[in-house]
């Protein structure tokens, strides 16, 4: 009965929005500005141990001109014309992976490109030069200024993953998927709200959702900029202004594309309650599972199920 009640107060979760008025054309703006920067894409095919597959290691120009790395990989098991496409973003302090971790994908029929956060896990570097705060985590970098924080360079690093993508001809434009857990669930809503071309999101217990209730509660990342907080309190009025450009809930209205999403009841990294301020928001075709027993793990291979009959029930795959 608890539980019926917690989801009950999930649903009907919508704090106040702490979105700023020039909050879209900002955006517009960086998105301008970013098109404008050639991508200089490069792609390296490897000689991969399963022949099922052909991966290439790609490396395209984000902003700031740092080169991120990617997996691109496209099923060589079947003849198709045109492929559906997985871009997955990663969690907090991860990467790509390997080539072995996106296979489910490829089994499925589709292309995957996998891309790396800059600074992160991965082998992508981070040339950025922020004003103050890094040194207590790339969630606080450049946190005084929306123009110059990290997750700016991250968002539009992802939306050029896009271009890349969209340059593929041998990609069905129509099907592109945006998929990612944690912080990549939250890149992934982020995208889609600030770009049309994506034909889904997937997103599992997302992150930067939510943010300041994040940060009050040292949830996961943003427990950083609590630390911050605790060495510069008269700087919060300026934090939560910057993390307002940043957080989903103040863009998920304009997502255009179906979103099958996933929250766990027991995550403190993630909570449910803070992704439920941006999902209450969408206003197209949205499902969600919730997992009442699971943390940040999030019922991984249960889930994994249906994320899979999702796709194949919206004739994605």
């Amino acid at each position: 009965m608890e539980i019926a009640k917690y989801k009950m107060a999930l649903e009907n979760y919508c704090p106040e929005l702490t979105r700023q008025e020039d909050f879209f054309p900002f955006w517009e703006n960086e998105i301008k500005k970013s098109n404008e920067l050639s991508l200089q894409t490069e792609m390296n095919l490897l000689d991969y141990p399963l022949s099922q597959v052909k991966v290439y290691d790609v490396t395209f120009q984000g902003v700031n001109g740092v080169q991120i790395h990617g997996w691109y990989m496209v099923p060589d098991f079947i003849a198709e014309k045109k492929y559906p496409c997985m871009v997955c973003y990663h969690g907090y302090g991860g990467s790509r992976g390997v080539p072995s971790d996106h296979m489910l994908w490829i089994l499925a029929g589709m292309a995957v490109f996998a891309v790396d956060c800059r600074g992160q896990g991965g082998i992508t570097g981070d040339s950025g030069c922020a004003s103050g705060g890094g040194i207590y985590g790339l969630t606080c970098r450049g946190i005084l200024d929306k123009e110059d924080y990290y997750y700016r360079e991250v968002y539009l690093d992802c939306i050029r993953s896009l271009d890349v993508i969209w340059s593929r001809n041998e990609i069905d434009r129509d099907k592109i998927v945006l998929y990612g857990i944690s912080q990549g669930g939250g890149l992934a809503m982020a995208v889609a709200s600030l770009d049309n071309r994506p034909a889904m999101v997937l997103a599992d217990v997302p992150g930067n959702s939510d943010l300041e209730r994040r940060v009050e509660g040292e949830h996961g990342s943003f427990g950083a900029v609590s630390n911050y907080l605790k060495y510069y309190p008269h700087n919060q009025q300026k934090v939560y202004k910057t993390l307002s450009y940043f957080d989903t809930m103040n863009m998920a209205e304009r997502m255009k594309c179906p979103v099958h999403a996933s929250v766990a009841l027991k995550d403190v990294t993630c909570p449910a309650e803070c992704y439920f301020a941006s999902y209450n928001r969408i206003t197209v075709k949205k499902t969600i599972d919730i997992y009442p027993y699971n943390g940040h793990e999030n019922a991984y291979g249960v889930h994994m199920e249906k994320k899979l009959a999702y796709l194949k029930e919206e004739h994605i795959i």
